[in-house]
C-alpha cells in the first residue's frame, strides 16, 4: 500500500462508518447511543461495519504516517492504533442493554474500549499537528482536535454516572452528545489524512528536496511533514 492509498483508504473506511451509523440511526428504533443499536433487531451488522471501517481508517493512516516519517510520527500511529483497537474490542463486546442495573463483563470491556478511542484520536490529532507550520491544514487538526476534545468533556460531564449529569440535566442531551464525539472523531480523522496528502502534494510540487543521489534520496514521502 501506497502513501496514496492509505490516505484513500482512510477517507473510504471513515466514509463507510458514517455511513453504516447513519443507516442505523435513520432505520432502527431510537436507542440512547450508538453501540444501543446492535441490541436491537437488524442493528448488528452496521454497527459491527461501522466500528470495523472506522478502525481500518485508523490502521490506513497509520500506515500512511509509518512510509511517510516513521520516526516522527511515531505517537501518532501509537495512538491510531489504540483506536483501531479499542474499536475492534467495542466491536467484539457487546455493550449491556441500557435498562440494565448490573454492568456485565463485555459491557465494562465495551465501555473502556469506548473510553480508549475517544481519548487517543483528539490527542494523536494534536501529537501529528504539534510542531508544525501554521498552515491551513495543520491549524485544521489542531482545531478538530481540540473540538474532538471538547466535545468529549462536555458528553462525559452529562453522561448519567457523572455526579456532573444532574446538575446540568445531562439525561436529556448525552445521547446526542455521544453522537457529536463520535462525528467529530470522524471529521479528525479525515482531515489528518487531508492534511498528509496536502503536505505531500506541496512538496513534490515545490521540488523542495535537494538533490541527492538515488541511494541518499529520501523521497516525497518524508518532505510534506516540514511543510
Amino acid at each position: 500500500m501506497t502513501p496514496r492509498q492509505s490516505v484513500w483508504g482512510t477517507l473510504l473506511g471513515t466514509l463507510v462508518s458514517a455511513c453504516a451509523l447513519a443507516y442505523a440511526q435513520v432505520a432502527l428504533p431510537a436507542q440512547p447511543l450508538l453501540s444501543d443499536y446492535a441490541l436491537v433487531s437488524g442493528g448488528l451488522v452496521p454497527v459491527l461495519i461501522g466500528m470495523l471501517a472506522l478502525a481500518g481508517a485508523c490502521l490506513c493512516l497509520a500506515y500512511g504516517l509509518a512510509a511517510a516519517d516513521p520516526a516522527r510520527t511515531a505517537a501518532t500511529r501509537v495512538l491510531l492504533l489504540a483506536g483501531a483497537a479499542g474499536l475492534m474490542m467495542s466491536a467484539i463486546f457487546p455493550t449491556d442493554p441500557g435498562t440494565s442495573q448490573v454492568g456485565s463483563l463485555s459491557g465494562e470491556i465495551h465501555r473502556w474500549s469506548a473510553a480508549v478511542v475517544f481519548t487517543a484520536l483528539p490527542v494523536a490529532g494534536w501529537t501529528l499537528a504539534r510542531g508544525r507550520a501554521t498552515a491551513p491544514r495543520w491549524n485544521a487538526v489542531r482545531a478538530m482536535s481540540v473540538t474532538s476534545a471538547l466535545t468529549l468533556a462536555v458528553y462525559l460531564a452529562a453522561h448519567p454516572v457523572s455526579i456532573t449529569s444532574p446538575l446540568i440535566n445531562g439525561m436529556a442531551y448525552y445521547g446526542a452528545l455521544e453522537r457529536a464525539v463520535v462525528l467529530a472523531d470522524m471529521v479528525l480523522i479525515m482531515v489528518m489524512a487531508l492534511a498528509f496528502t496536502a503536505g505531500r502534494r506541496t512538496a513534490m510540487a515545490t521540488g523542495t528536496a535537494p538533490a541527492k543521489p538515488a541511494a541518499e534520496t529520501a523521497g516525497p514521502e518524508q518532505e510534506w511533514l516540514a511543510a
